[in-house]
């Protein structure tokens, strides 16, 4: 009975890890400083829990910059959709969301317009993005 009870109690544990490991909008991202980003897409990762966008943008001054966008997940963007398929590598861009507190080239997507035109919602996990 302990040695089920030991397993069970492992298993709970292990269950949690996920949610633990989760992070909140407000922890990694700062909403007073909103982006709006135009580039090329280098790769996609259409994965759980979040998508991820990876563009080259060309600053003011002419400098290429990497950048990372953070999208809701998979589900949530085909709910809203659209598919990975939607955003290939090579298509031109425009992303507007939040930046990322440490001041990487990181960001939280809240609307992205796709290469053909159509403006979706990035599934963003910003509280204020459907209001944007």
């Amino acid at each position: 009975m302990k040695a089920k009870l030991g397993a069970f109690a492992v298993a709970v544990i292990a269950a949690a890890l996920p949610v633990l490991a989760h992070h909140s909008f407000s922890a990694e991202f700062d909403n007073s400083k909103p982006v709006n980003i135009k580039g090329t897409v280098t790769k996609i990762d259409w994965l759980n829990p979040h998508i991820w966008i990876y563009l080259d943008v060309t600053d003011e001054s002419g400098k290429v910059q990497s950048w990372q966008c953070e999208g809701g997940p998979p589900n949530t963007l085909t709910r809203n959709g659209w598919t990975k398929n939607d955003v290939k590598k090579g298509d031109s861009i425009s992303i507007t969301g939040t930046h990322a507190k440490d001041a990487s080239n990181t960001c939280n997507a809240s609307s992205i317009v796709l290469a053909d035109g159509r403006r979706v919602f990035a599934g963003s996990s910003n509280p204020d993005a459907q209001k944007q």
